[in-house]
């Protein structure tokens, strides 16, 4: 069945849309970014971000209609992300879609932002089943073992901290700004990722997340160094050296962190033929070449989005909206974002 999806994404700080079609594939993905509006808070502040959609998503969504070289009426459906996000955010991206749907008497799916990601590798490459994927953003940390499009098993999530966040609270210790992500590893890069101060990697038998112990361990080590002062909560040493000296520490100890979980997540699952990894954090080249060199040693495909689907966009949206199309998986209009 031919299909023409519109997907629309506005789960956190990125205003995105674009279209795919069954025949042709990925025909436009445009994304507005709202890091300038949150920098200078260190993350994302909730009220500004659904008023940043609200001004931008009608531009964002004729662009990708433009640049796909398509109108409404070509339009089969609409596909939206529905959870998990920012309520605010949710709403403007669920409201706008619903707005189109029903003006036009176009079907709607509702997407899980989590399964867009879990699937963005696919939309590139052709992996084959089953296999491994961690997810791993600023708001989400989780593994999954994947034997079909739609078909996934959650057996890792965070108990805390994701390990995009741990990158952003650690350099908003630091002094270093936002996000947090690219000026670690660039950071790091300056110490050719070599591991200081050994920081805890967590339980090596608990196939789950957590990297609220790793800020804590960050912050505790800086107190005995005398370079943090608790109670004023100041960084008393601002020296490049060391915080190259953390970011390259922080850096390895996660990648170390995500080596660990896979390995238990291997011995529980042998039958895995590729392993993916996807979401924001997958944009860390050292993070991803300690992964695929992982992977390669375990007899395992890699793969890897291009940046552009890594971190939040319409085009994973649409892409799961598409197969769910295939399959009858409308939702109703009346949907609520969760």
């Amino acid at each position: 069945m031919k299909e023409c999806i519109l997907g629309i994404e506005t789960s956190c700080d990125e205003t995105a849309a674009a279209v795919y079609d069954s025949q042709r594939g990925m025909l436009s993905s445009v994304l507005f970014s709202q890091i300038e509006l949150h920098k200078k808070y260190g993350g994302v502040v909730p009220e500004l971000a659904s008023r940043a959609h609200i001004d931008k998503i009608d531009e964002i969504v004729q662009e990708a209609l433009t640049a796909a070289n398509v109108t409404l009426d070509d339009i089969t459906t609409v596909g939206v992300t529905a959870k998990p996000g920012l309520p605010g955010s949710l709403l403007v991206g669920a409201c706008f879609a619903k707005a189109i749907a029903g003006s036009t008497d176009k079907k709607i799916i509702a997407v899980d932002h989590l399964e867009g990601h879990a699937f963005s590798a696919c939309i590139e490459n052709s992996i084959p089943f089953p296999f491994l994927c961690i997810t791993a953003s600023g708001g989400h940390t989780s593994m999954y073992t994947i034997s079909d499009f739609g078909k996934y098993q959650t057996i890792a999530t965070t108990y805390d901290d994701a390990a995009g966040e741990a990158f952003d609270k650690i350099a908003k210790l630091l002094e270093l700004g936002y996000p947090g992500g690219p000026i670690v590893e660039k950071r790091a890069t300056e110490e050719n990722f070599v591991d200081h101060f050994k920081y805890p990697r967590g339980d090596h038998k608990d196939i789950n997340f957590s990297f609220s112990g790793l800020k804590t361990a960050v912050l505790y080590d800086l107190v005995k160094r005398g370079a943090y002062d608790l109670k004023t909560k100041t960084l008393l040493d601002t020296s490049e050296e060391l915080k190259n000296k953390v970011c390259s520490s922080l850096l390895v100890c996660i990648a170390d962190v995500f080596e660990q979980k896979l390995k238990i997540a291997l011995d529980k699952h042998p039958e895995m033929k590729a392993f993916a990894f996807v979401g924001g954090v997958a944009c860390n080249k050292y993070i991803r070449a300690r992964l695929k060199n992982w992977a390669e040693k375990e007899g395992l495909n890699f793969f890897v989005p291009s940046p552009k689907y890594c971190t939040d966009n319409a085009g994973m949206i649409a892409f799961v909206a598409h197969y769910m199309a295939q399959k009858g998986q409308f939702s109703e209009l009346s949907f609520d974002i969760l």
